[in-house]
């Protein structure tokens, strides 16, 4: 018997050792596992109430039980405490606060015991498992991953990485990819969450970053650092583009993606299912990138908006289509890749535009300033692009223009003022009809035009204006400001001043927080 006993105390802890290896966690963790549902089982038959605690010796895998009692003045719980006077005749001068450990003869695991203490081991080695990979993948976001396809479930694939599984969902496949069990798959890891069920680790193919990490294990000039992978935009599947820069000018960016014959970037495609990829080289210039980034392409002007981050591009009328791509994709796939909101024009409709905007500067000259044509075109070929600008500019540049004088530019300059004055005297008119408050006036961030649109979509009191947020002032093609050229950041300046009002009673009261000196609102300049 004891034999027996011997060897199935040593069998107890090679099975820990065979399950610590199997799922790759320590040792000691499938011991403690054990432990805990020796105590299980021991609770189920002394009782549940008792205090029992399981300890398995770590060199013999001897089980040795007790149960656990507290030393306390008045006892509440037979179960867990005892009084000095009653542990006394187990453990002499027992105080206070002492542990009064009482071994307990070994129990005989009956079917439903020995079930549930495999179902305890069972689950917190399976946390323990969860545990590793979590620590082991959360630092492996980024990284591109090889594994073997172990099940398909809805067009999402389960993958087997060899320490532990992860996911493709259906989106972020490539189109009209698909995959069987067994197969082998190449992806990138782009998220690790611990999860109640455990740690997800979730891959990509369609991910920009997963494209940039091929030309990384393909293209050793990027593996060194050598050349960099600045922007990457794709259409998943069908094309895509990539910006990289060299930082040694005798090693050309684009041939070394390219490599012989195409042999590196062909590589890439092959594993992406034929999507094309155009390599671009990049540039600290963004209207020479942006040009690269429309090619095939070709430009014949670009007009950078920075404040609006907008960039117009130029094509002539045979690019036109080349330019934009089927499905816009050339312009789409051209945008993600700068950051820049790209508008395509051809010459011909670039000329119409001009010409147009020309012709409505020249007739508001004509009308605000009464001037003949010749005057007016003179002004708007000089880039006056307003009544505003003439009255605010110097007399003397005016009169610098070809065919003016002195003279013709103080008297534009005059008409030029009193035809402001005129305007802003018909919007102070229209205020006071819409019965607009003069506190939005007193905010002093307004133009008189912007107030009374601000009236007429029923902002008329402080509390209109401060009840708004940014977007809906500006920056939305319903902002009730869209029509000028007032920023979403400038937009909420003005909004939080116009609240500023609502906090002005906020103030801490000095016989329950304690006098505090100096406190105040700060209200954001507007």
């Amino acid at each position: 018997m004891e034999n027996a006993a011997s060897l199935n105390r040593l069998e107890l802890l090679q099975v820990a050792d065979a399950v610590a290896r199997e799922k790759v966690i320590d040792r000691e963790i499938v011991l403690e596992a054990m432990e805990e549902a020796v105590q299980k089982a021991a609770r189920a038959k002394y009782g549940h109430e008792n205090d029992i605690r399981a300890n398995i010796d770590r060199g013999t895998g001897e089980i040795r039980l007790a149960r656990v009692r507290e030393v306390v003045e008045e006892v509440e719980n037979d179960a867990t405490e005892i009084t000095p006077a009653d542990a006394q005749f187990q453990l002499e001068g027992a105080a206070v606060g002492d542990y009064l450990i009482e071994p307990l003869p070994p129990i005989d695991f009956g079917r439903i015991a020995a079930q549930t203490a495999k179902q305890v081991i069972v689950q917190k080695v399976r946390e323990a498992e969860r545990e590793r990979q979590f620590e082991e993948y959360k630092d492996r976001v980024g990284e591109v991953v090889n594994g073997i396809v172990k099940r398909v479930e809805y067009g999402n694939v389960t993958v087997d990485l060899g320490k532990a599984d992860a996911v493709v969902r259906r989106d972020e496949m490539l189109p009209r990819e698909s995959f069987r069990q067994g197969d082998r798959i190449r992806a990138y890891i782009y998220d690790v969450r611990p999860e109640p069920r455990g740690p997800q680790i979730f891959l990509s193919r369609s991910h920009p970053q997963f494209m940039s990490k091929l030309f990384g294990q393909e293209v050793p000039e990027i593996y060194d650092g050598i050349i960099e992978v600045k922007a990457v935009a794709r259409d998943p599947g069908s094309r895509a583009k990539i910006a990289v820069l060299s930082s040694d000018s005798s090693i050309d960016p684009v041939g070394a993606c390219v490599g012989m014959r195409g042999s590196r970037v062909q590589a890439v495609v092959n594993e992406l299912q034929g999507e094309k990829i155009d390599i671009i080289q990049w540039s600290p210039d963004q209207a020479s990138f942006i040009v690269n980034a429309l090619a095939p392409a070709e430009v014949a002007k670009v007009v950078l908006d920075e404040d609006a981050n907008r960039i117009e591009v130029v094509v002539p009328d045979d690019q036109l289509s080349l330019a934009i791509g089927r499905r816009g994709q050339n312009v789409r796939l051209a945008s993600q890749l700068s950051g820049w909101d790209i508008d395509i024009l051809t010459e011909d409709e670039e000329s119409n535009r001009r010409q147009a905007e020309f012709t409505d500067r020249t007739q508001i000259f004509m009308n605000a300033l009464d001037v003949d044509e010749t005057i007016a075109q003179l002004l708007a070929a000089e880039g006056f692009t307003s009544i505003e600008d003439v009255m605010y500019v110097d007399v003397a540049e005016i009169a610098e223009i070809e065919g003016f004088d002195e003279e013709i530019a103080t008297e534009l300059s005059r008409r030029a003022q009193e035809s402001v004055d005129a305007s802003n005297a018909e919007m102070e008119a229209k205020r006071v009809e819409l019965g607009i408050s003069e506190d939005i006036v007193n905010l002093g961030v307004f133009t008189p035009a912007m107030i009374v649109a601000l009236g007429e979509a029923g902002v008329k009191e402080l509390d209109d204006l401060a009840d708004l947020a940014g977007d809906e002032l500006t920056n939305s093609e319903d902002g009730i400001l869209r029509n000028f050229d007032l920023k979403l950041e400038n937009a909420n300046e003005i909004i939080m001043a116009a609240r500023a009002h609502w906090f002005e009673d906020e103030k801490p009261d000095a016989e329950t927080e304690g006098e505090v000196e100096g406190s105040e609102v700060e209200i954001p300049a507007s």
